[in-house]
């Protein structure tokens, strides 16, 4: 770890922008002061806004150095220490007492372009930023020698008033022992900004932000060792080795051991260039088989150039390869990286470098999908055939558009079920067609949202109990939404490494929920604390999600007499919106006696 965020991969011109200076090429070191042309094409915004920012600023700083192993150590909500500790490259005594200034980087000629960086991070303010919000301790060196020790402490320079000219706090430069590398402490972060601490989640929800970033970076970067500590409890360590290892290491045995690789190179077209070279891109990844699933997106985890982004449309794309492969509602498992060459890329549009500007971003995207697509035909999945109904429009959804209610059922008369799922109805002149896992799906929804607004939900007891693998962040936030889990009717314990026990579900319906429910809850109490959806929605799809699992799927059909299906239909009927499933799907299709008449050439 060096520089802004280490010593880099180089940046070209050093020496010349030393000679414009006066200086020597040698005096001047890797860490270099950007001029201030550059400084002013450099995305604006706070640096350091929550713990988990200060992780990836350092880790970025690690992986930048060629670090082969990166440890990290966080008590309580990260605001008490944070640690990172890497085996990169070090940085020399000029380059560490200089990498805390602000707008001084290893990474960037100081009249360099931005664009075409090829390290995770160049902005040349991180080290500074932290430091004025905290006691920050940089403890580096290049293994040639005695090391140097850096202390500059904000929250002193708070307290006091000292500091250096300009307002930057004071640095104390020392001579330390250390082997190869760089360890950067942390302690005190925002003891001078008392709002911006007091703005924090809980200590749970924030290492769960710090928990999932550092999985984030363990599954873009295999080949490097990473382990996370949290209050000196290992919660995630991954060994370095390959992919399936690192899914391993984030999640559990039983996802690693049902997923595939990829590695394959496209060439794609450049955007809007005419005449120019094709583009070569790089798609690698862990790719998890469709038996392995989410309830929300926040598995599909992308990076381009070993750096974890938010780009939605690589997202998009990732679950375009899984295609029909997986189930309604459900979100895959996956770690995907995108290799371009740096010039394609733009990593200054977003002050928290967590997005980038892709030059042909269509063109990556499609290649994306079609290697994901192939991977997993590749791993010799099976795919169900599109079923052709041919009925045109004489089917048609019952009720209105919303789902809403148009009447009840209690002329109508249950006739029968077809194909182990459908319930035919007799009604009036028509015949309804009633998907009946989607009917009980509306049931149980509405049940299980009359007892959320103030009727405690209904438990069963797991005799045993069921032990449910998590991934590191998944732990995390089991951890920060304990009491809301339990207000579920989940009630689970800690039982090892990223294991938790399963003690009591939700049983409001008289069929138990299972651990793919506990995982959906999780994930949806996790959206409602991130801000990705407002509380109403996320407590809505919660509760969805919830009353799908114990619904009456197909193959349960079978075995119901006339008595319940009645039940059913008559359940059904009293819902507010019985013509939808909460998902959105129509219940309720319905066929009049007009259709038939005239397939057979009837008058009526």
């Amino acid at each position: 770890m060096t520089g802004d965020r280490d010593a880099g991969r180089g940046a070209p011109g050093a020496g010349d922008a030393a000679e414009a200076r006066g200086d020597s090429a040698d005096d001047e070191g890797r860490v270099r002061r950007l001029d201030q042309a550059t400084v002013d094409r450099i995305a604006a915004g706070e640096v350091v806004t929550r713990p988990a920012r200060v992780v990836g600023e350092l880790v970025d700083n690690a992986l930048d150095a060629d670090a082969s192993r990166v440890e990290i150590a966080v008590d309580g909500d990260g605001t008490d220490r944070i640690h990172v500790a890497d085996d990169g490259r070090g940085m020399s005594r000029t380059d560490a007492e200089r990498a805390v200034e602000r707008h001084a980087t290893s990474k960037l000629a100081p009249d360099g372009d931005p664009v075409g960086v090829a390290s995770l991070g160049f902005r040349g303010e991180a080290l500074a930023a932290i430091a004025e919000a905290a006691r920050l301790e940089l403890v580096t060196s290049p293994g040639d020698g005695v090391g140097t020790r850096v202390v500059v402490d904000g929250t002193a320079k708070a307290a006091t008033g000292s500091g250096r000219p300009g307002g930057e706090p004071d640095v104390a430069v020392e001579p330390a022992a250390r082997a190869r590398g760089t360890t950067v402490v942390v302690e005190d972060l925002f003891a001078t900004r008392p709002a911006r601490r007091e703005s924090l989640a809980g200590a749970n929800a924030e290492f769960a932000r710090v928990s999932s970033l550092v999985a984030d970076y363990a599954l873009a970067n295999p080949s490097v060792a990473f382990t996370l500590d949290h209050d000196g409890s290992t919660t995630l360590s991954t060994p370095g080795t390959d992919r399936t290892d690192a899914l391993l290491g984030v999640y559990d045995r039983d996802t690693a051991s049902r997923s595939t690789t990829v590695s394959a190179s496209v060439d794609v077209e450049a955007d809007g260039e005419r005449d120019a070279s094709p583009v070569d891109v790089g798609v690698s990844g862990a790719l998890a088989y469709p038996s392995i699933t989410r309830a929300t997106r926040d598995h599909v985890r992308v990076s381009v150039n070993g750096r974890p982004v938010r780009n939605d449309r690589l997202a998009a794309a990732v679950r375009d390869g899984y295609g029909r492969l997986l189930p309604d509602g459900r979100e895959p498992v996956a770690a995907v990286d995108a290799s371009i060459p740096p010039d394609r890329v733009d990593p200054n549009v977003h002050p928290a470098k967590r997005e980038v500007g892709l030059r042909d971003a269509d063109a990556v995207a499609d290649a994306v999908a079609s290697v994901v697509a192939d991977a997993l035909t590749g791993a010799d999945l099976r795919r169900s055939a599109d079923v052709a109904t041919d009925l045109g429009s004489a089917l048609d959804p019952v009720g209105d558009d919303d789902g809403s209610r148009a009447g009840a059922f209690a002329d109508a008369e249950p006739i029968g079920a077809f194909r182990d799922l459908y319930v035919l109805v007799e009604s009036g002149d028509e015949l309804l067609v009633i998907d009946g896992h989607a009917a009980h799906e509306r049931v149980n929804y509405e049940r299980l949202a009359r007892a959320f607004d103030g009727d405690p939900v209904s438990t069963a007891t797991l005799d045993p109990p069921a032990t449910v693998s998590l991934s590191a962040d998944e732990a995390a936030a089991a951890r920060a939404h304990s009491e809301d889990l339990a207000a579920l009717g989940f009630e689970t314990e800690a039982f090892g490494g990223g294991a938790r026990r399963l003690r009591t579900v939700p049983a409001p319906f008289g069929r138990t929920a299972d651990a793919d429910a506990f995982r959906d809850a999780l994930a949806a109490l996790s959206a409602a604390s991130g801000g990705r959806e407002t509380p109403r929605d996320a407590r809505d799809a919660l509760l969805a999600d919830l009353a799908c699992h114990p619904s009456l799927k197909r193959g349960d059909f079978s075995g119901l007499d006339d008595g319940d299906l009645r039940n059913l239909l008559d359940r059904l009927g009293e819902c507010d919106r019985p013509y939808a499933c909460p998902h959105g799907r129509p219940t309720v299709l319905s066929v009049d006696e007009e259709t038939f008449a005239a397939g057979f050439g009837r008058d009526r």
